[in-house]
């Protein structure tokens, strides 16, 4: 298995992939996975990181569930303080808005869905990598941590193998139907079989033209293609598209397609 990194204080980043391998309507993409995050304080009280990225999250689009033990798991050196669990915004937010923003108003639950991320493992955002190498790493060589080696968020397709597998993904789930979360998913797979569609906007960004079905061909296999804004717009998590956010409310509100 291919090593993608260690986070700090010595958890390994886990690749993660559906547990549930059976016959599903739906499919899911994302484009990485989430971690799980720690509130770092100092043994003298102070907090050195609010929300320290320390560990896989334990399932695709998780939504925060058992963040405690988990964290409780990971040995830190009592001089270097404690962690406990970041804020419910930074532990399973895009999983509670698959949830919420996306699955209830379709009329579907994750039992119906297949998920799957372009990138099926941790990586990090720019001030995670920041917080690391400025709180982290200067300790761990003097207390012999392991050092952190998380990959940063990615700004490029992940490559024709990949794009493979999940294809391949795609075909064992039997799904009818696609839905692509953000630019991403369209830029970086969808885009391998098509050339017309770049961006989720290049399907129209008017509210009547949001959120439905196209029928697309990938691979020989016919199927339905649902191209939506990414969580983090639907539920305006961190640095989003006030403008995103009001249409896909809107699809909400006149009713999303039925899948099933």
């Amino acid at each position: 298995m291919t090593d993608h990194g260690v986070f700090p204080f010595g958890s390994k980043v886990k690749v993660l992939r559906q547990k549930d391998r059976s016959h599903k309507d739906v499919f899911v993409l994302g484009v990485y996975a989430s971690a799980v995050h720690a509130k770092w304080v100092g043994a003298d009280g102070k907090q050195k990181v609010a929300a320290l990225a320390v560990a896989s999250e334990p399932g695709i689009f998780w939504k925060g569930n058992q963040a405690s033990k988990i964290i409780s798991s990971i040995q830190i050196p009592p001089s270097l303080g404690t962690l406990t669990p970041a804020g419910s915004r930074f532990n399973g937010p895009s999983g509670q808005s698959l949830d919420d923003c996306f699955l209830k108003p379709l009329g579907i639950d994750r039992t119906d869905v297949w998920l799957c991320d372009i990138y099926p493992y941790a990586m990090v955002n720019p001030n995670q990598l920041r917080a690391i190498r400025e709180r982290y790493a200067r300790l761990a060589s003097k207390y012999r941590l392991p050092e952190a080696s998380l990959e940063p968020a990615p700004t490029r397709p992940p490559g024709e193998a990949r794009i493979r597998q999940i294809a391949a993904e795609l075909r064992q789930s039997g799904a009818r139907t696609l839905i692509l979360l953000g630019d991403r998913p369209i830029q970086w797979f969808l885009q391998a079989f098509q050339d017309e569609y770049k961006r989720l906007s290049d399907f129209g960004t008017a509210p009547a033209k949001y959120g439905l079905l196209h029928q697309f061909e990938l691979g020989g296999h016919k199927l339905n293609v649902l191209p939506l804004v990414h969580p983090r717009q639907a539920s305006r998590l961190g640095r989003s598209s006030a403008t995103w956010g009001r249409v896909h409310d809107q699809w909400i509100q006149r009713g999303a397609p039925a899948l099933l």
